[in-house]
């Protein structure tokens, strides 16, 4: 496996199809989580926000988001139209990004993890 060093390289080293794609994804996510830190984890350009949020990453012929299982169980019935798996989403690479679903998923996801973490604080400072 290939090891990056940033979202950047990533997205440089990507064909020239995927380049926009992946672009417009990053910029969507940074747009609607403006406080995620851009990692590369397991090989792949992901976003962190209280915990991990989305990975995603450019494939012969399709690109995928992965989110976690419960946020992908969790919009089933949107992901009919998509090859999907426990917490994985693909798209034809001929498809256009879907701005609308990324964007409902991650405002989601990080909803999720925001509510995770505040339990979690809220556990600590009972335990005090």
């Amino acid at each position: 496996m290939k090891q990056y060093q940033s979202i950047d390289e990533y997205i440089s080293l990507q064909s020239p199809e995927m380049k926009p794609k992946l672009k417009l994804i990053r910029d969507t996510i940074k747009k609607i989580v403006p406080g995620a830190e851009e990692v590369i984890s397991y090989g792949m350009p992901a976003f962190r926000y209280h915990g991990m949020l989305v990975y995603f990453a450019a494939f012969k012929n399709h690109y995928s988001f992965f989110f976690g299982p419960a946020v992908t169980k969790d919009f089933a019935k949107e992901l009919t139209g998509y090859e999907t798996s426990k917490a994985t989403i693909q798209v034809p690479s001929g498809k256009p990004v879907p701005v609308r679903l990324l964007t409902k998923m991650t405002r989601y996801a990080a909803a999720r993890n925001t509510e995770k973490a505040m339990l979690k604080e809220l556990a600590k400072k009972k335990k005090k």
